[in-house]
């Protein structure tokens, strides 16, 4: 017997929707052959209606295979760049870091200018005496420990310099960096003008006066700036810049944001922890080779640590930037804050890229982000 397929096709009002398909299954006699040999006309009809089936089910086929076809015959494409969502939340404005390095480099030299004239006023170890200090009464100067800061101090700004300069967005960390290091400065000129300290130890032979001597002043402000402030180059001989320490202010804040631009992963912990580890030896070793009083260390920490917070809390909190009930916006340094930060949308990811930029004609596939649109084919 042959079987004949009979589709019958209707909606289907069901929960899943679509065509629901019944299949009938008639069974036929077996076409008869003639004597001659020949089948009956029913049977050629019945082959006849199996080859239109099968016909009408390859069509489908048929017709995506040319449409492959077609897709890869007409392979007309047009690039166009996408920019980063993220870049236009973040531009770098590289002008504003020109702003903020000019701002850290005044206040640098102003502070070398203040120490001049600080200096001058600084009473003699004859006449005044340190002030007693709790730290000094139970650990004795050891007189190497200072080199021990400065060297400290040297390998955390090296390592933050590196590290600042694979950062994809260096310019906005550097502005945020070069105008917190301008400000603890300025701070720190403040205080120690209003407010000058006695030697805090015996051992400290500090440069001759010069009263009067403008062009002598001038050039020992020269030597200071040229040897960086550090004693270990021989060009800071002068007393009187105690309140409060400026090797704790670049010791915690070269630490601070190392730990805050970089990733919180198991090998960077190790790293966080040998940078915390060189900035805490520094700090104690000023103590121990009783360079500054204990307040002047407390002091400078306390100050660059809630600046440095204080900052990237409104930072990386947009909601506080326009908030009436935000206190830090009442600081007075609030709108150069909004100067520096206004087109900053989101926080700063830690992610790093090459420092130089290269052409593109020096890559077969530069990296950009491309939509692929299909152009009319030119007739």
């Amino acid at each position: 017997m042959a079987a004949s397929h009979l589709l019958d096709e209707r909606e289907d009002d069901g929960p899943n929707g679509g065509y629901h398909v019944t299949v009938t299954i008639e069974n036929r006699p077996r076409p008869q052959a003639t004597p001659t040999g020949r089948t009956r006309p029913s049977a050629l009809a019945s082959s006849r209606d199996e080859v239109d089936l099968q016909s009408e089910r390859s069509k489908p086929a048929r017709l995506v295979r040319g449409f492959r076809k077609a897709l890869r015959k007409n392979q007309d494409y047009v690039r166009i760049a996408v920019p980063e969502s993220s870049g236009s939340r973040l531009p770098s404005e590289w002008w504003k870091t020109g702003v903020a390095f000019i701002w850290a480099g005044f206040n640098l030299v102003l502070t070398t200018v203040m120490i001049t004239v600080v200096h001058e006023r600084v009473p003699d170890k004859s006449v005044s005496p340190p002030l007693p200090d709790k730290f000094f009464d139970y650990v004795p100067r050891m007189e190497w420990a200072f080199s021990v800061t400065e060297v400290n101090g040297m390998i955390l700004v090296a390592l933050w310099f590196v590290q600042w300069l694979f950062l994809k967005h260096r310019a906005i960390v550097g502005r945020r960096f070069f105008f917190l290091q301008g400000t603890l400065y300025m701070y720190r000129m403040v205080t120690m003008y209003i407010t000058t300290l006695p030697v805090p130890s015996m051992h400290m032979d500090c440069a001759p006066k010069l009263y009067g001597d403008s062009h002598g002043k001038m050039k020992r402000v020269l030597q200071l700036v040229s040897g960086g402030g550090l004693s270990i180059t021989g060009s800071h001989l002068m007393c009187g810049d105690f309140l409060y320490s400026g090797h704790t202010v670049m010791l915690t804040l070269t630490f601070l944001f190392i730990q805050e631009y970089s990733p919180r992963s198991r090998l960077w912990r190790c790293y966080h922890a040998l940078c915390w580890l060189l900035s805490a030896v520094g700090v104690v070793c000023i103590l121990v080779a009783h360079e500054h009083y204990s307040v002047d260390v407390v002091v400078a920490y306390f100050i660059t640590s809630r600046l440095f917070y204080w900052y990237h809390t409104m930072a990386n909190n947009q909601a506080l930037r326009g908030s009436p009930r935000n206190y830090l916006s009442r600081t007075w340094w609030s709108h150069a804050f909004h100067f520096l930060e206004k087109n900053v949308k989101t926080p700063v990811p830690c992610t790093f890229s090459w420092p130089l930029a290269f052409p593109a004609a020096c890559f077969k596939n530069p990296c950009k982000s491309y939509s692929m649109v299909q152009s009319a084919r030119d007739e």
